[in-house]
């Protein structure tokens, strides 16, 4: 089935670019020169992918994906922008997106980052398919893999779809350690050099949103010279 994808960009030449190289990967794509056409666009839940640029006229990519996730529309989104601050793009992840792509970046980067995304939804599907456990609980925490839902009591703990997609990886196998290599290949699909600081970062953030004390964490451990493990003692079900 070909994937369909949403190009939200105001700089058409890219659009142009993305256009060709997407269509050579067998996806059908649409196009959103400003940010309220794109807005209206991306809240149809059929796309496979949404490509969004962060500076755009009218509304920015920023805003687009923070009401996109408020809706609960879960369509994969890669961010674009030109800006180098890292600030900008931990807002584009903490509003909910993907991945991110910095401006200018190579053809071979962006192919390679829209495949990752095609696996991981494709593997998450297959996983729906096969009957995985759908919920867990470790104590205070409980964890609604079909609803996406996070809890701390009787608290809902609001997460952007990596920070979830990363806390079902370690929960699915409580005391298993992956390394950062590992995690990126498993949560983002790839596995460049450099990117470790991806991970640690959403470590951080997933444990500022559960963990009831972040000077000696429950939930998410840290093995020490390898990478990080859940604790399968608070394993309930």
């Amino acid at each position: 089935m070909r994937k369909k994808v949403l190009i939200v960009e105001d700089d058409r030449d890219i659009v142009a670019l993305l256009e060709i190289h997407l269509r050579d990967l067998d996806c059908e794509v649409a196009f959103a020169f400003d940010g309220q056409d794109g807005f209206q666009k991306a809240l149809d839940p059929s796309y496979d992918l949404i490509i969004l640029d962060l500076m755009l006229p009218g509304m920015e990519g920023t805003e687009i994906c923070r009401q996109v996730r408020a809706r609960e529309i879960i369509t994969p989104i890669l961010m674009l922008t030109a800006r180098s601050e890292e600030i900008d793009r931990v807002l584009g992840l903490e509003f909910g997106a993907d991945d991110y792509l910095t401006k200018p970046f190579s053809v071979r980067e962006f192919i390679a980052r829209v495949k990752a995304i095609f696996r991981r939804t494709q593997m998450m599907s297959k996983k729906d398919a096969n009957g995985k456990k759908r919920r867990m609980h470790f104590g205070q925490l409980a964890i609604d893999l079909d609803m996406r839902k996070v809890t701390v009591g009787d608290q809902r703990i609001e997460l952007s779809p990596k920070e979830f997609d990363l806390l079902s990886l370690l929960a699915s196998n409580p005391g298993k350690s992956y390394d950062r290599t590992r995690i990126l290949n498993l949560v983002w699909g790839y596995d460049f050099d450099g990117y470790e600081h991806t991970v640690n970062s959403h470590i951080n953030r997933l444990r500022a949103k559960i963990e009831p004390d972040l000077s000696n964490p429950q939930f998410i451990l840290t093995t020490w010279g390898v990478g990080y493990r859940f604790n399968e003692e608070l394993f309930t079900n």
